[in-house]
């Protein structure tokens, strides 16, 4: 156990630079694609609920993503723009801590509910007869509650364990947002049990929710495959392209942050990796799943003219 322990009541993020030009130039260009993010996963979440024909368990289920997403994005995001703007880089020991427990409950909500969307399609392709029984609106709901309850079981243990040790004199965390590698870093004591805990909790969450989502994928190939006409297959392939490009964008990021081995030397890579994950993949995957999808394409230009009809005539019922 080290001596120099101390009670941190605040860190230091050191973001990205201390270059006020590029801290402004980072802060146009992320407020930029965090109002898009916002923007983009608020018109699919308002699509799916006004438009009859998303009332499905696929559109129900990226409804819960975009709030996901939206949630997500917006745990580091305000807080990063706050320090680029104003040059204070100071976060209270609270709020990391509230901010870490988020970003890794919130992060993992999607990954199994990416594994739940994963088998949605693939009863959907390769049982479309049982589909509409087996899928029903209680069972919808009752994977979504799993998703949360399961993703907080596995992050409230190791999160607990990590409130236990103390920190050390040193309140620096050389990141842009409180995660968790840094975060162990700062602290006093042998943290090997915690960083054991973290691996495999991480491992389980990654590689379980994964492994579910290619061995879906597989039977839906395989299934597709099977199909005589190409009109069919392109049909087929159509209602999962848009989710397994987001699947592998997602799945991409998180492993190489939370799975390959930690080095001083991936710090500064490991922070664009970090963007990618927290804004640029929530900033693409309305647009994925909108401009690959004729359903939502044509619920949004029903909406874009029905607004445009109040707007012309806005006394008309």
């Amino acid at each position: 156990m080290k001596n120099n322990e101390s009670r941190i009541t605040d860190f230091i993020l050191l973001g990205f630079t201390d270059i006020r030009k590029l801290q402004l130039l980072l802060f146009s260009i992320l407020f930029f694609s965090y109002l898009l993010t916002i923007m983009g996963n608020a018109v699919i979440i308002i699509l799916t609920n006004l438009d009859h024909r998303l009332h499905t368990p696929m559109y129900f289920f990226l409804w819960n993503f975009s709030i996901l997403e939206v949630g997500f994005t917006t745990v580091v995001m305000p807080q990063t723009l706050s320090h680029l703007l104003m040059g204070n880089k100071n976060i209270s020991y609270v709020g990391c801590m509230i901010q870490s427990f988020l970003y890794f409950s919130l992060g993992t909500t999607e990954l199994f509910l990416l594994a739940v969307m994963s088998y949605d399609r693939y009863l959907a392709i390769c049982n479309p007869l049982r589909y509409p029984t087996i899928m029903s609106k209680s069972l919808c709901i009752f994977l979504v509650l799993g998703c949360w309850v399961g993703s907080f079981l596995i992050i409230i243990g190791p999160f607990l364990l990590l409130l236990q040790f103390p920190m050390c004199d040193s309140n620096i965390l050389d990141h842009f947002f409180c995660d968790n590698t840094p975060l162990m870093h700062l602290l006093c004591g042998d943290i090997r049990r915690l960083e054991l805990l973290g691996f495999i909790n991480a491992s389980l969450s990654l590689l379980g929710t994964l492994a579910t989502s290619v061995v879906s994928y597989i039977n839906i190939i395989k299934t597709i495959l099977r199909i005589p006409s190409a009109t069919g297959r392109k049909k087929a392939f159509s209602t999962c392209t848009s989710h397994f490009i987001v699947v592998s964008m997602s799945y991409g990021s998180c492993i190489f942050l939370y799975i390959s081995p930690a080095q001083d030397s991936k710090v500064e890579f490991g922070k664009i990796v970090a963007i990618l994950n927290t804004i640029v993949s929530p900033l693409l995957n309305p647009f994925i799943y909108s401009l690959r999808n004729k359903q939502v394409q044509e619920a949004l230009k029903d909406l874009l003219r029905q607004f445009k009809a109040t707007a012309t005539c806005p006394g008309k019922t």
